[in-house]
């Protein structure tokens, strides 16, 4: 699909299929890794192309890719839907209180928690990147983008995307070092 013909997507069927065949799978891959819950993730990503529709009379070509520009949207809509769920999830708390457990259920727990600790790691060190170097990142590992297209994503210049992604490897390297965890850093030194 050629990029001038984006807005049509609003008033004209076949471009929407042609759009939403052409995005849908990375539209996804980019929810999933953000929710785990299949059919929020069914409703998201049909509420990024709803969202689309809406802003296609928006869209402009000189400032980036559909792909790019999709992406920012499901940007968007991924952080309303975490911050609904943060709401709720605090009302409920404080309507139900804390539910007792079983000492077998924290057994089971720290069982868990003990099996994903390299993994915890990880996030723990990517979650402790500024804003910006974490967006950057997630944009280029996650969601394979270009940082030239994560640049109109995040409505910065193409420069600073670059050293936001390099500040945000060398902070991931130095921090998994030093806490010893050179199976995880080793992939950071990998990575394009």
């Amino acid at each position: 699909m050629n990029a001038d013909d984006l807005p049509r997507i609003a008033h004209d069927t076949a471009v929407f299929e042609a759009f939403y065949r052409e995005h849908v799978e990375a539209v996804q891959r980019f929810v999933v890794r953000r929710v785990d819950d299949p059919h929020l993730a069914a409703d998201l990503t049909a509420e990024v192309f709803l969202a689309a529709v809406d802003a296609a009379g928006s869209y402009r070509s000189d400032r980036g890719a559909p792909a790019a520009w999709l992406f920012g949207i499901a940007r968007i809509v991924v952080a309303s839907e975490s911050r609904r769920s943060a709401r709720e999830r605090h009302a409920v708390r404080r309507i139900e209180g804390r539910r007792l457990l079983e000492t077998d259920d924290i057994a089971r727990m720290q069982d868990r928690i003990d099996a994903a600790a390299r993994a915890r790691s990880l996030f723990a060190a990517v979650s402790r990147l500024p804003d910006g170097e974490r967006a950057v990142l997630e944009l280029v590992a996650l969601d394979d983008l270009s940082v030239a297209d994560v640049a109109v994503v995040l409505g910065i210049r193409p420069v600073t995307a670059r050293v936001r992604l390099h500040r945000a490897r060398a902070t991931l390297r130095r921090q998994l070092s030093d806490e010893g965890s050179p199976t995880l850093a080793q992939p950071m030194e990998a990575a394009p």
